[in-house]
């Protein structure tokens, strides 16, 4: 049986989200406290910060901003432009990337700013998106790890101390107060919220071929390097006020290119646009916890006074969890064909990941389908 938080709809299995006594999540919690911040105050703080890193005869660039060329990236280059800052933008190029991703990579690059993209070895990444997929539930295990590591090394590589990301995830979505509230992401940060889901990258070394040499892109600097570079991590999102829907309409008005309708196992178009196995990403943690991208939405606008309870309790009964056989236009089929597997062979993976007692199951034990693959949880609500 799920319990869910009584004022969003967020389940009690979404990883380090804790629903107190009341039956409010941290997540909501978390979003509470941001209404008593003073926004002026934490922007004085941030300016400050810059200060001491800007390029003091313009010989360097000012910071580095990591993107993926979503809305939140987007927002965020806009932002460091705002306040001065000569960011150099650093993307670890996604591992199935749209047409639409690649637009709205361009239009960033067309905002004034210098921009490095790196794009790790696709042979060695599809292996990683097998390994990923068959062995924690995760195809975009290299993503998740790339996009944080990617960035660092090149603050490193190019002597660039100072890292602006976006939001805190753990503030955002629901996780441990004092992550909720750090404003500085490390190593420590990465290795509990990055996505590595106990799959070291030091475990992939011998495994389908691969080599150390293969695993660079994904591996963090030592110690030493982020010391010798005063390395620096800091969320936008714990400085400025930080919305997704309001972070989409300014980037639009900026050149970003939303999706012409409902993104596939999501309630709105302009997020999760840049990687065709997003899909797949999404439909594991449903398998897994019982909810997925949808569940995400809506508990953001319920937070935020946009729709209520029942709106997305409704909203996300239509379009969580749908079986993935398509995504931004690109069938499963074609998801899955570099990987070298067929749709059989991962739904035989997707049954192993399914945490059974979510879902409706027979007399025998398996797992109850529709005529489209879709499965149905055991409750969707608190029982009245």
């Amino acid at each position: 049986m799920l319990r869910y938080c009584v004022r969003c709809v967020m389940p009690h299995t979404k990883p380090d989200l804790l629903i107190d006594n009341e039956g409010i999540c941290s997540a909501c919690r978390a979003y509470e406290r941001r209404k008593e911040v003073d926004w002026e105050e934490r922007k004085q703080q941030f300016v400050a910060l810059l200060d001491r890193y800007r390029s003091k005869n313009g010989s360097s660039w000012d910071c580095i901003v990591p993107v993926s060329g979503g809305k939140d990236s987007t927002f965020q280059v806009l932002r460091v432009l705002q306040l001065g800052l000569y960011p150099l933008c650093v993307t670890a190029t996604t591992c199935d990337l749209s047409a639409l991703g690649r637009k709205n990579i361009e239009n960033i690059k067309n905002l004034g700013v210098d921009y490095v993209e790196f794009s790790p070895n696709p042979l060695v990444r599809r292996k990683l998106n097998r390994l990923g997929l068959t062995q924690v539930g995760d195809i975009s295990w290299p993503e998740h790890v790339g996009i944080f590591t990617i960035p660092v090394r090149a603050s490193v590589q190019y002597g660039v101390p100072l890292i602006i990301w976006g939001e805190n995830s753990q503030n955002e979505y629901g996780g441990p107060a004092a992550a909720a509230e750090n404003s500085i992401l490390n190593r420590r940060w990465l290795e509990e919220f990055g996505g590595l889901l106990g799959l070291r990258v030091s475990d992939l070394t011998g495994l389908d071929g691969i080599e150390n040499r293969h695993l660079i892109p994904y591996t963090y600097p030592s110690d030493d390097e982020l010391t010798r570079v005063g390395v620096t991590g800091l969320f936008l999102g714990y400085y400025l006020p930080w919305d997704g829907y309001s972070n989409a309409l300014i980037s639009q008005a900026h050149g970003f290119t939303t999706y012409h309708k409902t993104v596939e196992g999501s309630v709105v178009n302009y997020e999760n646009l840049d990687n065709h196995q997003t899909g797949v990403h999404d439909y594991f943690k449903f398998l897994k916890f019982g909810f997925g991208r949808a569940t995400d939405i809506t508990c953001l606008h319920v937070r935020r006074g946009r729709i209520t309870r029942e709106d997305a309790l409704a909203m996300v009964r239509t379009h969580d969890g749908n079986f993935p056989w398509n995504y931004l236009g690109k069938s499963l089929e074609e998801i899955l064909e570099p990987l070298d597997l067929t749709v059989d062979e991962f739904v035989r993976i997707c049954d192993r990941f399914t945490n059974k007692k979510l879902f409706l199951t027979d007399a025998k034990g398996s797992l109850v389908k529709d005529r489209k693959g879709n499965l149905t949880k055991v409750n969707y609500d608190n029982p009245s």
